[in-house]
């Protein structure tokens, strides 16, 4: 299967798919803002990202709990976050988001809770149910 910067994606398999192309484009250093509603698909995402980063077989629990998980790649590391329960913006400095985003690719879901701390050149991952599948669309940042 061919991807691209906008793909409607039949199932989770595809998700996954699509999650392991997108690794492909990325360096330690990038932010990448994972949109959507709940049950949209990103931590399914985020899981065929990391495995394709590290092993087929890595336990990639939703980090909705932790907050954050830290993954040792083959070439890069990985730092997933998910932001749903955050109160209050300046909790990301009790997660280590400033100190990870420095050395690790940093996978964000739920941005809107950064506030002001939102990042300037994100990759943008927008994920919308579609039919029986859903529709994800890439932003990649200009600079």
């Amino acid at each position: 299967m061919s991807f691209s910067d906008d793909c409607f994606l039949a199932d989770d398999a595809a998700t996954a798919d699509w999650g392991a192309w997108l690794a492909t484009q990325l360096k330690s250093g990038d932010v990448v803002y994972l949109l959507g509603d709940l049950g949209a698909g990103k931590s399914t995402l985020a899981r065929g990202l990391i495995r394709s980063l590290t092993t087929p077989d890595e336990d990639v629990p939703s980090p909705t709990f932790t907050l954050v998980q830290t993954y040792e790649g083959r070439e890069l590391d990985v730092a997933h976050f998910d932001l749903y329960r955050l109160t209050d913006p300046e909790e990301v400095y009790e997660i280590g988001l400033f100190e990870l985003v420095e050395t690790h690719l940093c996978l964000i879901e739920w941005p809107q809770r950064l506030g002001q701390f939102a990042f300037d050149a994100p990759w943008i991952v927008r994920l919308k149910e579609e039919d029986t599948g859903r529709r994800v669309t890439l932003e990649r940042p200009l600079s």
